[in-house]
């Protein structure tokens, strides 16, 4: 019910004292704003539009709650506490007319509003068709991209817009977002990595990478700084790889780093790279990859200087190669799990140059009999955070600040972080996690042998 006029001052025209202040009638009911205020959301909107108008007072044939709600959003950068009345779908129709959708997605899907403490299950995002997602892509405020045999099937920031694209890999095995609606996507089994506008569906280029044999080549990893793209290409025959670095804006090649030959049973000193992770406080690109033998699983893990094409720190993986492997800037740590311990161990990026090695954060224990504990584990950061999946539940990180470090006397190697189990006891256990990735305010995770994808938030989110 609308308000009554005993309690609403804009229920009739007020005199303008002021050519600052803007009235505006929106279906019956009257507002008073600044031109400040409507201009704040932005140069192509509805209400910059409202704010150009000098002497006569606009008839908006809108619902004036929802007008209110959304003033109210202009004003102070957060919807009111009376927005929780409203269905949030209503609310996006709205902003979307007025040109504010970009203003009430920051507002509630922004990252700054994630609380890594207090996640649990909310909503599970069902896919079409029987196919067990392969690879997930989340942009910064959570538009979700899941790749599921041949098919993206993507959802916008409020999760309640779903399309599908049908791509022309029998099997997409890796994405990475561009944008809210543009991924990049590659397959094991078919050559070339394909930039896709899913919003428009269509494949606006295909990037290639010409290897000695001719032999086409195939996507093993997909990474992106704000400035680059990434791709970790193989040839079809599997005797050479290389990581290929591109503008991400025109897609043309700018360098090439890391490329192998193979000769011989020489493999462990050419391992391509299947993971690709940008380092933005450091500038320098994370590569990461391993493959199993007789002897065991071996990898290696690089830290490249793009600029320079030269690898400024790396390790070389045997004893305990890694299941997954992360670098966490807010942290300064690179992070994995051990394949065969399922142990987490930590490098402190701040002393890389003096040889530093692993610290374990667990018990250290000696796996027997060949057993890998720690495969198929998933690491991956998230602010001051690292999450890891262990089977079906979720592992979270956070570093310990110890009094000396707030004093400024913290040694490196003196670091301490702390394990928690995150989610409710109905949340936590299921089948084994194939996919982690977050993006806005949410994670998103996926399951062996199931069709969909959990969203897990702040159980504080009303929306």
């Amino acid at each position: 019910m609308p308000p009554s006029s005993t309690s609403n001052p804009y229920e009739s025209p007020l005199p303008k004292s002021d050519s600052n202040i803007v009235t505006i009638n929106v279906g019956g009911q009257f507002f008073q704003t600044t031109k400040q205020t409507l201009n704040s959301a932005g140069p192509k909107s509805f209400f910059a539009k409202i704010a150009q108008f000098q002497s006569s007072t606009p008839f908006i044939d809108r619902d004036p709650e929802l007008f209110a709600v959304l003033l109210s959003l202009l004003r102070t950068g957060n919807l009111p506490s009376r927005a929780k009345a409203y269905d949030l779908q209503d609310l996006i129709f709205e902003s979307q007319f007025y040109g504010i959708e970009h203003t009430l997605r920051n507002s509630l899907s922004s990252p700054s509003q994630f609380e890594p403490f207090n996640l649990q299950k909310s909503i599970v995002l069902p896919l079409n068709g029987r196919d067990t997602p392969s690879a997930i892509a989340v942009s910064r405020f959570g538009s979700v991209h899941v790749a599921h045999g041949s098919k993206i099937t993507s959802f916008d920031w409020s999760l309640r817009r779903k399309s599908t694209f049908l791509t022309q890999f029998m099997a997409v095995d890796s994405l990475s977002p561009l944008s809210d609606s543009v991924v990049a996507a590659g397959a094991h089994d078919y050559s070339g990595l394909q930039i896709i506008d899913l919003t428009r569906k269509v494949i606006e280029t295909t990037l290639d990478w010409e290897n000695v044999t001719r032999s086409g080549s195939t996507v093993l990893a997909i990474g992106s700084s704000p400035e680059h793209l990434f791709a970790s290409f193989e040839s079809g025959r599997r005797n050479s790889n290389s990581i290929m670095v591109y503008d991400l804006h025109t897609f043309s090649p700018i360098t090439e780093i890391g490329h192998n030959e193979i000769f011989g049973a020489d493999i462990d000193s050419a391992i391509p790279a299947t993971k690709l992770k940008w380092a933005s406080g450091y500038n320098l690109l994370m590569a990461s990859g391993s493959h199993s033998g007789p002897s065991g699983v071996s990898g290696n893990i690089r830290l490249w200087d793009v600029r320079s094409g030269k690898v400024v720190w790396e390790v070389m993986e045997k004893i305990d190669c890694f299941a997954d492997v992360t670098v966490s800037d807010n942290l300064s740590v690179i992070f994995k799990v051990g394949v065969h311990s399922g142990e987490a161990f930590f490098v402190d990026m701040r002393n890389l140059s003096t040889g530093n090695s692993w610290v374990c954060l667990g018990d250290n224990r000696k796996v027997l009999n060949g057993k890998k504990e720690g495969i198929g584990c998933k690491v991956e950061d998230q602010g001051n955070q690292v999450f890891c999946s262990k089977g079906g539940d979720i592992e979270m990180w956070s570093e310990v600040i110890t009094s000396s470090a707030k004093k400024g006397e913290e040694k490196l190697d003196d670091r301490i972080f702390k394990k928690n189990l995150i989610g409710r006891v109905k949340d936590t256990g299921g089948s084994k996690i194939t996919n982690l990735a977050f993006g806005g305010n949410k994670m998103f995770l996926t399951r062996k042998d199931q069709q969909f994808v959990e969203v897990w938030q702040s159980s504080t989110v009303e929306f």
